[in-house]
């Protein structure tokens, strides 16, 4: 892959669960064994350019034939704990999504209508013989989701400058028990002071995704290619997390206009960003 391998692709951010190699079942679990014992591991960009690569082809490649055999990998108190990619399977949630995000002559360029409908035939064929699957991954473009930063706090972000040879990062890594504690706060922090909206429902989403995963697990919000359009200013200065939880705070503290404030700052952070989505 020539190509594909030489463009970093970016603009995506991701919200990810590593899992101990004990909630894998076998013969899984001793592939994720032996996987992490690799001495190279690919990273996020690796995904994004494989992905790339299939839509090079005519007609484009829009889900990958095969289950990916590759995840990432991180190690909590001397314990391994694996994220799979699963991209198959994000691949057709995927474009799932994106028949309800863009217009259909766009949609029909980038993916033709015989190439999604033979994806969604797949895709049923494989929900029949898998009925509890779900992606360790969810991925936004362009933004991070403001319910992704209620899962975490200020002190878990985790800022690295770019050099020469590497990319700038900014995550935040956080225990699922606390993970799933803040989302609970939130969800009643939010339905106390301002009803059901887009924002407690899409919290009650991730709340039942977290669900799903060994209590044990790891939670990560990584801005992945994100980290690219942000400038290193805008990077060193990005306080997201702390953002949401001062407005929170401030709800429970019923100072409506603090929250305003909080939520302020972060909107018009995140508009700068998306803005771009749209610039020529």
């Amino acid at each position: 892959m020539p190509l594909a391998s030489s463009v970093i692709v970016p603009y995506v951010s991701s919200l990810r669960v590593y899992e101990p190699l004990a909630a894998f079942p076998e013969p899984e679990r001793t592939h994720w064994a032996r996987y992490a014992r690799r001495a190279a591991l690919p990273s996020a960009q690796d995904e994004l350019r494989a992905a790339l690569a299939g839509l090079l082809p005519t007609p484009p490649v829009a889900v990958p034939v095969h289950e990916s055999g590759d995840a990432y990998v991180a190690e909590v108190d001397e314990v391994v704990v694996v994220c799979p990619w699963r991209t198959r399977l994000r691949g057709w949630l995927a474009l799932q999504e994106a028949a309800g995000q863009y217009p259909g002559p766009l949609l029909d360029a980038a993916v033709p209508p015989l190439v999604r409908e033979q994806a969604r035939a797949d895709h049923e064929r494989w929900r029949e013989r898998n009925p509890d699957a779900r992606p360790w991954i969810k991925t936004s473009v362009w933004h991070v989701p403001v319910r992704w930063f209620v899962l975490f706090e200020d002190q878990e972000r985790e800022y690295v400058k770019g050099c020469a040879d590497c990319a700038p990062v900014l995550r935040y890594r956080t225990p699922m028990v606390q993970a799933r504690r803040r989302v609970a706060r939130g969800l009643r922090t939010l339905r106390e002071h301002t009803g059901e909206g887009p924002l407690v429902s899409g919290l009650v989403e991730v709340g039942r995704w977290l669900e799903e995963f060994h209590p044990r697990s790891l939670v990560e919000l990584d801005y992945g290619g994100l980290a690219h359009v942000l400038d290193e200013t805008q990077l060193a200065t990005d306080r997201s997390a702390a953002d949401v939880e001062a407005g929170l705070g401030a709800l429970r503290d019923g100072d409506p206009d603090g929250a305003a404030r909080a939520y302020g700052r972060l909107a018009e952070r995140w508009r700068v960003v998306r803005d771009r989505q749209f610039a020529n």
